[in-house]
């Protein structure tokens, strides 16, 4: 029996398959590899530890971690601290899901074939878009994925997006489009917003896709009916939104306003910060790209005795496999995360979603009012949602380590992105703030910015 319980080759087993190679020892096997460059002493690791010890190191890396349960958070910048109804938890640690991996056999799979159904269901629901696939990655793989099925429909290269759109999101588009040899363009904000004007000039007869977020990465809703017509100058371009889900629940959905595809993250429903992932991606469009859209779409069909049954539909694994002429390498999903999403949604239902989104709105604008009585200026006039972005006159990450020490997470320091937004921080307020946590965090900064602390 082997001393190690966690490896199974015994001492047995290895010299019977030394003994069919035909060499004496395992070192034999190197004999090929100069002894120069062979390891002949110790790996410079610590001593191996026992499990007791094991556990109380970990727990006291651990303990080192500031996270939403030991702070009050005002950070987004596309996570976030969102309220996950408990049930969640309960659904998603039931075996039956969170062991499941592909469905190809719909006779073995129906349960997990339905919760991806609904979830598609409801992703239609929200965006107001035709067909929705059964999630993708993230939301920035998602947005990457839009401009590829873009350029892949219309044989143009070129696609245009706003720089309001979130920075991760765009490196992730770069990142694919450099392999496609699609052309980037990135038109400037202009007070939070896209420019308008820069738009429609960027836009010509070669332009596959429009990229814009709603609301957009500086928390500004962007004005899609009037994006709208203008996108359309392109003979063929489509108009691809990234949209917050969350929001959707109160702002009127990309696909009122002709979205072509609408993409977005679904971290705000029902899924954990996860110190950035992994998350949920979902991608919706309307049914004349039904046949394009990238990974798996699940379908309702019934079976020989006219009962309600699901199956994998319209594509088979090796479309994704098909190099260049395939519609993605994409053949995976998020099936748990998705499964904590759709689960979210039914339980938040068609009047808690709304309510939840309403909540953000209206503690986010208080917020607002609270940081401009505290002496600070809204860098932005238009609309948002729950984030905004405040002119808080020093530097945000000497202001954020101070803010650490008062309980508090601050917001995203604007300057990583870009030098010329030294001083501006971008604030996200959820519905799980309270009165008291937004009027203290408003009192801890005015007085840490006015150097009253």
């Amino acid at each position: 029996m082997s001393k190690y319980k966690y490896l199974p080759v015994t001492e047995e087993d290895r010299e019977a398959m030394l003994k069919t190679i035909g060499v004496q020892s395992v070192d034999d096997l190197f004999a090929d590899v100069p002894a120069a460059v062979r390891f002949n002493g110790e790996l410079g690791v610590e001593k191996a530890l026992s499990e007791t010890e094991l556990y109380r190191f970990m727990r006291g890396l651990a303990a080192k971690n500031t996270d939403t349960k030991s702070a009050v958070s005002f950070l987004g910048a596309g996570v976030y601290d969102h309220y996950i109804p408990s049930v969640v938890g309960h659904v998603l640690l039931r075996s039956e899901f969170y062991t499941a991996y592909t469905p190809y056999q719909p006779e073995i799979s129906q349960g997990e074939l339905q919760a991806i159904f609904e979830f598609q269901t409801m992703i239609c629901e929200l965006t107001g878009m035709e067909v929705a696939n059964s999630s993708m990655y993230d939301g920035a793989t998602a947005l990457a994925e839009a401009a590829l099925l873009a350029a892949g429909v219309t044989r143009l290269k070129k696609i245009v997006v706003s720089e309001a759109v979130h920075p991760e999101a765009r490196d992730v588009l770069k990142t694919y489009a450099k392999g496609q040899g699609l052309e980037i363009v990135v038109v400037p904000a202009r007070n939070g917003r896209t420019d308008i004007d820069r738009l429609e000039s960027a836009i010509d007869d070669q332009t596959a896709g429009v990229i814009v977020q709603y609301p957009n990465f500086y928390g500004q809703i962007e004005p899609l009916k009037e994006l709208e017509p203008i996108v359309r100058k392109g003979k063929k371009s489509l108009f691809i939104v990234a949209a917050n889900p969350l929001a959707l629940g109160l702002l009127k959905p990309p696909g009122r306003f002709g979205a072509d595809i609408v993409v977005g993250d679904c971290q705000p429903l029902g899924i954990p910060a996860g110190f950035g992932g992994p998350h949920c991606g979902y991608f919706a469009t309307t049914k004349k790209y039904m046949r394009k859209i990238p990974g798996r779409l699940v379908g309702q069909t019934v079976d020989e005795d006219g009962r309600r049954g699901f199956v994998l539909t319209l594509q088979a694994r090796e479309q994704h496999i098909r190099r260049d002429k395939a519609t993605s390498n994409i053949c995976s999903n998020q099936a748990l995360n998705a499964l904590a999403a759709a689960v979210a949604m039914t339980a938040l239902g068609k009047r808690g979603l709304p309510e939840m989104a309403r909540q953000n709105v209206l503690k986010a604008r208080y917020a607002a009012r609270r940081l401009r009585e505290a002496g600070f200026e809204l860098v932005y006039d238009g609309p948002f949602f729950n984030e905004f972005v405040v002119d808080v006159k020093r530097p945000v990450s000497e202001l954020n380590k101070a803010l650490l020490k008062k309980g508090f997470i601050g917001g995203f320091d604007l300057e990583r992105i870009d030098p010329t937004m030294k001083g501006r921080m971008l604030v996200a307020v959820t519905e799980q703030r309270t009165r008291e946590e937004i009027e203290a965090f408003a009192e801890a900064l005015g007085g840490l910015a006015n150097g009253n602390e």
